[in-house]
């Protein structure tokens, strides 16, 4: 076409100069450069062939280059591609920028010298380094790439140098940065696909300044961008590689060069094999792949050497091993293609080939890695970072399985790969979930392989490698925030590496930086047991000659006492023994060096910390504000009780004595401070301090966690040692607390101190007998009468001082101490029930009285100059000041508590108060009960539980008379408890008060009684709570665990109507039954490995040292179900109660099958309903025939609803136990099957199953003939119905029955026989193995009708946990019996017996008859150790990256791909559905169609789209044209040269099989039913309709476009195959 136009121009005019000038006048439009481009490339070959004019045709070559390109060209560099020009729009703009620049090209041949070349290529070069906009280089680019050619390569060779070096930065993004970036990016994408492969195309000094500039030392993948970088290389690969060609001579092949022996060009193609975008990773396996072959084709060895080191080349080929090599690469790419699919599926069978990989690249000669390991790191890198987490955990798995089965050479980059990507992947917790199959509280798969894996990879490293390595692998563990799950498993592979001298004391550090940096919001139990692992990684790893006992006792010390390193625990025996074995090889301490000793042993160590501890030094002699930090004392605390139990285990024998003297060895320094407490009054404030808390944490740390608690030798001795120094002590704090010594903000703490001990104190007294003469009886005789005198004289009146106001919170404090000490040990009742003064005064106190803070100036007197700052500073805050405030209300509360309960019976119940209290806070309630809820306004959240305790007292008192007070005294406790959700350490205590004062079963009782607000309003909150547990574990537990407590006990003092107050609560006990949420995978992940940890028993601390809080949703259950279990059926209240609670049982069922008619299995429906029928199984022994006779009805109906198998499994049992146990319910079960067969269908199975126990059903009836005629004739009616599940439930009760019946020996049945023998014969010799058979003979051996015993499996392990187990119902839903005898809150009941299964069948496997063989390929599967044959998912790419086609509509990722694209395109603006668009879509892209035309481009977001074309619209360009707009562009694609091809039957339509495609065809598809309108048949060039053998008339339209598709690929494959040489 354009030779035909050429020649047209040239017949009318001879004169080509005036042909161009014509040309160049006039508007640039793409046509008309496009013409002046045809017509100098038809003067161009005339000039070849000397037919020219010699003297006018360069000079008008000239002036065209000159005066019209040079100028068009200068426009276009200013002008925005994308800005605004009417006339110009961006595809019109690229054609002329492409044609001008082809026209450049022969004008600059045609002017016949270089210099026009020369020139235009220095300014197109200026321009390209003055601006990286993208419109200025896209115009400079196209006069590069049309000038380059006829550059000279030896006379223009610096210039040719200078382009290829600007070339070069643009492409590898040098110069887009901020906003530029974007256009740069397009710019970089045109010079690589322009430019530069026109650059190299000259040779010489270009091609090797375009390498150069590639393989520079600072383009290395670790500071360039790869992504570009593999665009250039991809787009040069040809002329950067060898060129094969076996008759070139080899000095030629040499000459260019050679990527291949280049380190950074492969490091650079094996970042981009694990790059992030598919389109880099594409590219680099592009190279890769073209690498290999030319190496195959060249014949000749060729050798890469690495980056640095001695090892493995990272690229070599030898001729010798070539068949070998191409296997390598073969299996490597194949491999890497098919990990691009993310389906597993495809990926697994690849898998194999992956050992194979390892198998070559490692020599069986020398065991040296003869391939670089690197290269199968980018294999797992890709799939450690694949979307699919399934992928990622298959290759995790079998990379840790890589030493299972082979050893493999010591490698930097495998350790290197370790620490990183590997370590990256195994953060991930989802990784670490159970297999399908595995029981609860297995160990993660993944977790044991980890284990396995770093054990045997660190016994193999050498000596000097592995302590870097598990240096560099405790350091990672720090780099970034692990959850819980991830660091708990790589501690315990950590801790059970064979002990190696590895760490010194960066290793100790680490460990510490992993406990404190990454454990901070871990669950408890979690981070308790990942800190056990750790302290075990210690003491294995642990080289004790590099670190001190110092440095040791530090790192003790970031472990938490109360999570892990409890003192009798495994834990701690094995540090005890640790340390004797090794206290001897420790570095020298500072400590003992700086006093001369220079033994290391651990009894010298300890000895001077503690002389060091209660040393007083020269700047103590002055008082001083602030308390010393607690850190310090636990320290000297733990190493004393450490050193204490070492020396127990130095010795054969156990005694007290020697206890006792070693223990007096290491005390005796505090001990002498301490009894010099009560004498020496001078002694510096700040070592009284450090001698108290000392001791507080040597009671505290001492007390023995476990069984062995009452034995402990060590806390008996240091018992009486403390005891020793009782009098000194409380002397001490006496004088503290009541002589006004204690007057500054920071003495509260102090206070604080001192209280913390008299409690201490007061305990070792009780325990060992309390003795009314005691000095510790004495002190608090004397504290209480001090402190009510210190308050009494300060409500004179008098202006407030610091010191007064201080002394006044100390005191309240004390008393608070006192009280609570009195309430919580009887043995300390200092007075009778008759009010004393404390009682009096307390009585009388004003509640909720806040301290006037004090004036700033008067602090001079009571503080040091020092300490004047802090306390201002204190003070001025109002928020500090605020806090002391709210502690004395807090007091006060404390006392009060301790009155109400004290004197409860005082409290008038009436509401009317007493003119004259003798104890006005006792007998005026209404007061007290304001000031309480004042109180909750006042103080905060931690603050509130004494004011909880007064409520629980006074709201039963109120609640009759004064009812409106309590209910706002329950809103505003609910309040502050549903703000306290998130604060775990005052959250439980808070709740658990609310709780008791709240539901309190006087409360509920008197609520219920008179049915006022109050009711409603309890009500209201146990919802509440409930919908708080769903998002709190453990919130409803503590609710159900104290009404079923207070129930119980309520049940065992009063005989009849003891459970009136929970009847009218019953729907608390119906949620219990059935509640439990769904989790998330995440949160079933945390609680199963928790499982795990609980079931290591003893073997892991932090199970000893935290008491588990049995929080668990299961555990509400458990509450509520063995409550009910105490239930006595004989007692009426009892009766009532479990009928009240049956009945809404079923109600429930009712609701969730009306509210969702299809549920999934383990749905939370599925769940509901499953819970109803395991608590109405419990229930049933207890419920008469009267009862049941009433609900009989509603319970057949629930079997004819659509249930799942576990429900419907539940139902039929609780029908054989009804009919057995009253056969007179039987006439109604025979109505069951009257009903019509389309109300039936398949749920006539559940009566069907319940017939094949009819044995059970009629063990008590003597005549059992007419029940079995009934049960047989009605079984076969069912046995040959059209439903095969029916006929097999039917056939299987058949069978059964007929057993009976021939055991019994009836003659009646004899008529029947024929029948029944028939119909059983012929369903045992069924032919074949299909499915019949199959399912014929397991649901035989199913469970239910082979091993299941509806009587003697009647227990709570089989209805809770067996069964749930064997119908396939998720782990979350099977409760094991352990959980019920651990839960100690609710006592057994006597028939405990009754909880255990006792037959065969909680010895058998899950699994449904119909279900039998899923899964069994894929067993198969796995076990094959290498597929013959595997998917391989064929990703096109051309052996040459073309250049970018300006000319295409798109300039997207398909184009820049380099794809093979046909000139077919598809229009299916006629079809709706999306199915059909994305499927269209799918096949277009596949087959290369050059665009689909759609009628609107939203379909592209609809999700049955997407789910259809697999992101294939990225790849295809689409294009939007409607329905009515399709003549005009059917008519403008006519004009283009397209062939318009219907896809119709007509009368005058082609057979496919006889059509031949042009190669530029349009293929137009019709709409779904209509097919293709008439008007547009009219349109058309020709119809095709596809050939067809069958009855229906039409295909699918995506099947019918499919097949023209790929007709017409067909065609022009075999034309393109014939046109090949």
């Amino acid at each position: 076409m354009e030779w035909v136009l050429a020649e047209a121009l040239l017949s009318q005019s001879r004169d080509p100069r005036a042909l161009l000038g014509a040309l160049c006048q006039g508007e640039a439009s793409a046509e008309r450069v496009e013409t002046l481009r045809f017509l100098l490339q038809r003067l161009e070959d005339e000039e070849a062939r000397g037919g020219g004019g010699a003297g006018a045709l360069p000079e008008a070559a000239r002036e065209v280059a000159a005066g019209y390109l040079v100028p068009l060209l200068r426009s276009l560099r200013g002008r925005p591609a994308d800005g605004p020009d009417p006339g110009l729009q961006p595809r019109h703009r690229r054609r002329v920028l492409r044609a001008a620049g082809a026209a450049l090209r022969s004008c600059a041949r045609l002017a016949g010298g270089p210099q026009l070349a020369a020139a235009l290529a220095e300014e197109a070069l200026r321009d390209l380094l003055a601006g990286w906009r993208a419109s200025g280089a896209e115009a400079a680019v196209e006069v590069l790439a049309a000038v380059g050619p006829c550059l000279r390569p030896r006379e223009d060779g610096p210039l040719l140098e200078r382009v290829a070096g600007a070339a070069v930065a643009l492409a590898l993004g040098g110069g887009g940065d901020g906003d530029e970036a974007g256009p740069a990016e397009d710019a970089a994408a045109l010079v690589a696909g322009r430019l530069l492969p026109v650059l190299v195309q000259c040779g010489g000094a270009a091609l090797r300044a375009v390498w150069g500039g590639l393989a520079a030392p600072g383009t290395s993948p670790g500071s360039g961008r790869v992504e570009e970088k593999l665009l250039v290389l991809s787009a040069l690969a040809e002329k950067l590689l060898p060129e094969p060609g076996g008759d070139r001579p080899r000095s030629a092949r040499e000459a260019g060069p050679d990527a291949r022996r280049c380190w950074r060009f492969w490091r650079t193609v094996q970042a981009g094999l694990g790059q992030a975008d598919a389109l880099t990773r594409k590219r680099a396996r592009y190279l890769l792949q073209r690498a290999v072959e030319v190496s195959a084709e060249l014949g000749t060895d060729c050798t890469c050497g690495p980056q640095e080191g001695n090892g493995p080349s990272l690229f070599w080929w030898s001729e010798k091993k070539k068949d070998e090599l191409l296997k390598f690469w073969e299996n490597y790419i194949l491999i890497m293609e098919t990990l691009e699919g993310n389906q597993i599926h495809v990926i697994k069978p690849v898998l194999p080939k992956l050992n194979n990989l390892f198998e070559y690249a490692v020599s069986e000669e020398n065991g040296c890695w003869l391939f670089h390991p690197s290269w199968h790191m980018c294999i797992y890198k890709r799939m450690f970072e694949s979307e699919n987490k399934i992928l990622t955990k298959e290759g995790v798995i079998h990379f840790l399985e890589l030493y299972e089965t082979k050893i493999l050479p010591f490698s930097p980059e495998f350790s290197e790969f370790i620490i990183g990507p590997l370590m990256d992947a195994l953060s991930e917790s989802s990784l670490y979930s159970r297999s399908p199959g595995q029981p609860i509280g297995s160990c993660s798969p993944l977790g044991l392989k980890l284990q396995k894996f770093l054990v045997t990879y660190i016994s193999l490293l050498p000596g000097d490698i592995k302590s870097n390595f598990l240096l560099k692998f405790i350091r990672k563990m720090t780099s970034r925030h692990w959850c819980a799950v991830p660091i708990l498993f790589l501690s315990k592979a950590l801790a059970n590496v064979p002990k190696y001298k590895a760490l010194g004391i960066d290793g100790l550090l680490a460990l510490r930086d992993v406990i404190h940096c990454t454990m901070i919001t871990h669950q408890i139990l979690l981070r308790g047991a990942a800190q056990c692992y750790l302290l075990q990684t210690a003491m294995n790893l642990l080289d004790v000659e590099k670190v001190s006992l110092s440095d040791v006792s530090t790192f003790l010390m970031s472990l938490r006492q109360e999570e892990s390193l409890g003192r009798g625990t495994s834990l701690w025996t094995e540090l005890c023994d640790w340390l004797r074995v090794n206290e001897s090889y420790f570095k020298p301490s500072p400590m003992c060096s700086s006093i001369g000793l220079h033994k290391t042993s651990l009894n010298a160590y300890v000895k001077s910390l503690i002389q060091e501890y209660v040393k007083s030094s020269a700047w103590e002699t002055g008082e001083n504000c602030f308390m010393p930090d607690w850190f310090e004392a636990k320290l000297v605390s733990l190493m004393i009780l450490l050193a204490v139990d070492v020396e127990g285990m130095k010795t054969q024998y156990s005694g007290k004595q020697k206890t006792e003297n070693v223990l007096r060895i290491f005390l005796d320094p505090l001990l002498d401070v301490l009894m010099k407490f009560g004498t020496n009054a001078y002694m510096p404030l700040l070592k009284t301090d450090r001698c108290l808390q000392l001791l507080l944490k040597l009671l505290n740390t001492c007390r023995l966690k476990g069984s062995s608690a009452q034995d402990d030798e060590v806390f008996t001795v240091l018992q009486n040692f403390v005891m020793s120094t009782t009098e000194s002590i409380s002397e001490f704090i006496l004088r503290r607390l009541t002589m006004n010594e204690l007057n500054s903000v920071s003495d509260l703490d102090r206070c604080h101190l001192y209280l913390m001990v008299l409690t201490e104190l007061i305990n070792l007294h009780l325990k060992v007998g309390w003795k009314r003469g005691n000095p510790i009886w004495r002190v608090i005789s004397l504290l209480k009468n001090a402190s009510i005198q210190h308050l009494q004289e300060m409500d004179s009146g008098q202006e407030p001082t610091l010191g007064s106001q201080i002394q006044r919170v100390v005191s309240m404090a004390a008393l608070a101490m006192v009280c609570e000490a009195i309430d919580q040990k009887p043995e300390l009742q200092l007075d009778s029930l008759h009010a004393g003064p404390l009682e009096s005064f307390l009585s009388s106190l004003q509640l909720n009285q806040t301290l006037q803070k004090p004036h700033a100036e008067e602090q001079s007197s009571y503080a040091p100059p020092s300490e004047c700052t802090s306390v201002l500073e204190e003070l001025s805050s109002s928020q500090g000041w605020g806090k002391i405030v709210a502690q004395y209300i807090h007091d006060q509360w404390v006392c009060l508590s301790f009155l109400l309960k004290k004197y409860h019976t005082l409290i008038p119940s009436t509401g009317s108060e007493i003119l004259e209290p003798l104890l006005p806070a006792v007998q005026m309630p209404i007061r007290t009960l304001q000031s309480a809820l004042e109180a909750l306004t006042v103080l905060s959240s931690d603050q509130v539980l004494p004011v909880f305790h007064c409520l629980k007292v006074l709201v039963p008192k109120l609640l009759t008379s004064s009812e409106s007070l309590c209910i706002e005294a329950f809103d505003m406790a609910w309040k502050i408890i549903s703000s306290l959700s998130n604060t775990q350490l005052i959250f439980w205590p808070n709740l658990k008060a609310f709780v008791q004062f709240v539901f309190d079963n006087k409360v509920l009782t008197i609520a219920a009684k008179i049915k006022g607000q109050a009711y409603f309003k309890i009500k209201e909150i146990m919802y509440k709570i409930i919908e708080m547990s769903a998002i709190k574990t453990g919130v409803f537990n503590t609710l159900i665990s104290y009404c079923c407590q207070s129930w119980i006990v309520s049940a065992s003092n009063v005989s009849q109507g003891s459970l009136s107050s929970a009847k009218n609560y019953s729907e608390l006990i119906l949620e219990a039954c059935i509640f439990g949420t769904v989790f998330r995978r995440d949160q079933r992940l945390v609680q199963d490995v928790q499982t795990f940890i609980e079931n290591l028993g003893h073997d892991c601390a932090a199970n000893i040292v935290m008491e588990n809080t049995k929080r668990e949703d299961h555990y509400v259950r458990i509450c509520a179900i063995k409550f009910l279990c105490l239930l006595d059926g004989s007692n009426m209240s009892h009766k009532l109660f479990m009928e009240d609670l049956a009945i809404k049982l079923l109600d429930k069922d009712e609701f969730v099958s009306k509210s969702k008619k299809r549920y999934y299995v383990n749905s939370l429906q599925h769940r509901v309903k499953n819970r109803v029928w395991q608590t109405l199984l419990v229930l049933f022994p207890r419920l008469d025939q009267n009862f049941l006779n009433g609900i009989i009805d509603r319970i057949f109906q629930a079997g004819f609803t659509n249930n799942q198998a576990s429900i419907k499994y539940f139902i039929e049992w609780i029908i054989i136990l009804i009919l057995h146990k009253f056969p007179q319910f039987l006439p109604k079960f025979w109505d069951c099957f009257s009903y019509g067969e389309e109300n039936l269908k398949t749920s006539i199975c559940t009566f069907l199953a319940v017939l094949s126990h009819l044995d059970v059903v009629t063990q008590n009836i003597p005549e059992k003939k007419l029940i079995l005629k009934q049960a047989l004739i009605v079984v076969l009616q069912w046995c040959f119905n059209h439903n095969f599940s029916v006929r097999l439930y039917a056939l299987v009760a058949l069978k059964k029955l007929w057993t009976v019946c021939k055991v019994l020996s009836v003659e009646e049945f004899d008529a029947l026989a024929p029948v029944i023998e028939s119909s059983l014969h012929q369903v045992e010799s069924m032919h074949g193995a299909g499915n019949a058979k199959k399912n014929w003979q397991r649901i035989q051996e199913h469970f239910f009708f082979a091993t299941f015993h509806p009587l003697k499996d009647y227990c709570l392990e089989t209805i809770f946990y067996i069964l749930p187990r064997l119908s396939g119902l998720i782990e979350d839903e099977w409760i094991t019996i352990d959980k019920f005898t651990r839960f100690t809150d609710v006592p057994l009941d006597a028939g405990f017996q009754w909880y255990l299964s006792q037959t065969q069948l909680s010895k058998l496997k899950p699994g449904d008859w119909s279900q039998q063989d899923i899964g069994t390929n894929l067993v198969e599967a796995d076990n094959q150790a290498e597929w013959t044959d595997v998917q391989k998912k064929i990703i096109p790419w051309n052996n040459r990256v073309p250049d970018l086609d300006l000319e295409l509509l798109f300039q997207d990722r398909a184009a820049r791909l380099g794809k093979s694209i046909s000139r077919l395109i598809v229009v299916a603006s006629l079809i709706d559905k999306p199915t059909n668009l994305g499927g269209l879509c799918r096949t277009c892209e596949v087959f290369g169609a050059s665009a689909l035309v759609v009628g609107s481009l939203q379909c592209i977001s609809d999700k049955q789209f997407q789910h259809l074309s697999v992101s294939a619209e990225q790849w295809l360009p689409l294009v939007e044209v409607k329905p009515p707009h399709l003549i005009d562009y059917l008519q403008q694609k006519k004009t283009e040269g397209y062939t318009i091809i219907g896809v119709e039957q007509t009368a005058k339509s082609l057979d496919l099989t006889q059509y031949c495609f042009p190669e530029k065809s349009l293929l137009l598809l019709g709409n779904e039913r209509e097919g293709i309108p008439a008007n547009l048949i009219q349109q058309l060039d020709v119809c095709v309709e596809i050939p067809q053998q069958g009855i229906i008339r039409s295909l699918n339209v995506h099947v019918s476009g499919a097949l023209l598709i790929w007709e017409y690929t067909r065609q022009q494959l075999l034309s393109q195959g014939d046109t090949k040489p």
